[in-house]
């Protein structure tokens, strides 16, 4: 009896262990080689994403094989994505059949989730200091930045739970693309700093109609003065200018507050006149904009080549397009002593593969992406800051940005202007905290936005009981009702399955079992 127990008390033991981690971060470190086998041939997969910029995906090819060409052993297969969503939903896949990519852009939110897995995220602290092939390293054939060489606060972004998990591969943030000809048309001047107040006011004004119906500001039957882009980061970064919570690093959902619902509310009004609307709903800010119909678009300066009159990217007809000057902006603050913009941009993790010779050529190759040729030259492509100071001071850079408006190509000034704006306020940016689930929370904080501004413009009643619903139906959603977190930042999802819940209960009794056994012992030694 005495054998059985320990028996069966050992199985328990052994299944809770597997279980017990319900939601938990699940990686180990990886162990560096002392050397990279040249001999051998290795074949790695890269998953990246592009939209139809054809010079993005160039330069991604190039890249390859220039890095193949270094290392003739190594071989990388690039699967391009139009979507980062498309990306996050087959790694999530491919997880689960052991068949990740070998390199990946994606955003630490995904990592957070991608992390869950056993052992498929690579950290990557001892990866970047080893010496000779972490950054800088002397055995490289190609010079990587150092550390030092990556922005601070970029790279801090790369963490979760202290420990990084991806490098940065290029940065963004978001702007305001105004057309500054219609705000003095209005009989307005820009501000240095645009406050929220200014946008609002403004955008009422462009809403006066003449006799004939069309808008005087512009002579058209068509005007949305405000069309933001990206609905959570609108609804994140005003929470944040605000000093209001949204989530921390423990997990905890905050979202659904007063201040919320105060932004929705102003949402509601301005959506009531017209004067405001989103990209899903209406459709793309830079088409309204060329087309002389919105005022302020909102939206990442990755996409300043779109904007402007002289876009050398547009997805209207020429004769669409009207003339005005474009101003970049700084997005419109609550308080323009303290201004707050998001950063934002793709990084790059490695998977978690048996083999660690794999493991390193997909290492080596990810360093090649921070190499200053990479950098400088995606960079040049959209508003993208290379996240490297390396590259950042490179003659060839600084060359790049005094020539903006000398065309409107490669040297779009309007793109240029875009790309200054995040590297002249980097210590104005801020980043979200990242956890399992982070994603969702910040899915619901623009979908809480869109579902207000669809409801106004089909007439429904926006108020407090309005409201309730919206909570409680968006927490539902995106199973945010059941979110509850544990220390370290994993949250939780849901209850314990029945499966642990059952182990656990077998547990206790397996050991009340053992003490009646050894009590009963005991009273028999006793009795002898």
């Amino acid at each position: 009896m005495k054998r059985m127990l320990i028996t069966t008390l050992s199985a328990f033991i052994g299944v809770f262990a597997l279980t017990a981690c319900h939601g938990a971060v699940a990686s180990r470190s990886f162990s560096v080689p002392d050397g990279f086998d040249e001999s051998r041939n290795i074949e790695i997969t890269f998953w990246a994403k592009n939209d139809t910029n054809v010079t993005q995906t160039k330069i991604y090819s190039k890249a390859i094989e220039d890095f193949e060409e270094l290392y003739p052993n190594i071989t990388v297969n690039m699967r391009l994505y139009t979507d980062y969503g498309k990306i996050y939903n087959d790694v999530i896949t491919n997880i689960s059949t052991d068949t990740t990519p070998n390199v990946c852009i994606t955003y630490p939110d995904h990592i957070a989730t991608y992390l869950t897995g056993s052992n498929t995220v690579v950290p990557l602290d001892e990866l970047m200091t080893d010496e000779n092939y972490g950054l800088g390293g002397k055995n490289l054939k190609f010079e990587s930045p150092t550390v030092d060489e990556i922005i601070p606060e970029f790279l801090q972004e790369c963490r979760i739970d202290g420990t990084c998990y991806c490098l940065p591969y290029m940065r963004s943030t978001e702007a305001c693309y105004v057309n500054k000809t219609y705000v003095e048309k209005l009989g307005y001047t820009l501000p240095r700093t645009l406050t929220w107040d200014f946008i609002w006011e403004v955008s009422e004004k462009a809403m006066e109609t003449d006799t004939d119906g069309t808008y005087k500001v512009n002579g058209q039957n068509v005007m949305i003065p405000f069309i933001y882009k990206s609905t959570d980061n609108m609804m994140i970064t005003m929470l944040k200018q605000k000093g209001a919570p949204y989530t921390d690093y423990d997990g905890s959902i905050q979202l659904f507050n007063d201040d919320t619902k105060e932004i929705l509310k102003t949402v509601a009004e301005h959506t009531g006149t017209g004067a405001f609307s989103t990209f899903k709903i209406s459709g793309y800010p830079a088409n309204f904009l060329n087309a002389g119909q919105c005022i302020f678009a909102i939206d990442s300066t990755a996409g300043a080549t779109w904007m402007g009159s002289d876009a050398p990217l547009v997805d209207i007809a020429k004769d669409k397009i009207v003339d005005f000057e474009t101003e970049v902006m700084m997005l419109p603050q609550f308080d323009t002593s303290k201004p707050y913009m998001m950063s934002q941009g793709p990084s790059v993790c490695i998977f978690n593969k048996a083999d660690s010779q794999e493991v390193l050529a997909s290492w080596l190759f990810t360093q090649y992406l921070l190499t200053n040729e990479v950098q400088i030259a995606y960079s040049e492509t959209e508003g993208y800051v290379p996240v490297t100071s390396k590259a950042q001071l490179s003659p060839e850079y600084q060359e790049y940005l005094e020539l903006a408006g000398t065309d409107n190509t490669t040297h779009y000034d309007v793109k240029i202007k875009a790309a200054r704006l995040l590297m002249e306020n980097a210590d104005k940016t801020f980043i979200t905290p990242v956890f399992n689930g982070s994603a969702s929370v910040r899915d619901a904080a623009g979908q809480l936005i869109e579902n207000v501004t669809k409801s106004v413009r089909r007439k429904k009643t926006v108020d407090d009981a309005y409201f309730e619903s919206l909570y409680k139906e968006t927490e539902a959603l995106y199973h945010l009702d059941q979110s509850k977190v544990q220390a370290g930042g994993k949250a939780e999802l849901g209850e314990l399955p029945t499966a642990s819940r059952l182990l656990i209960t077998g547990l206790v009794v397996v050991w009340i079992l053992i003490g009646l056994y050894w009590a009963k012992e005991l009273i028999l030694h006793r009795n002898r």
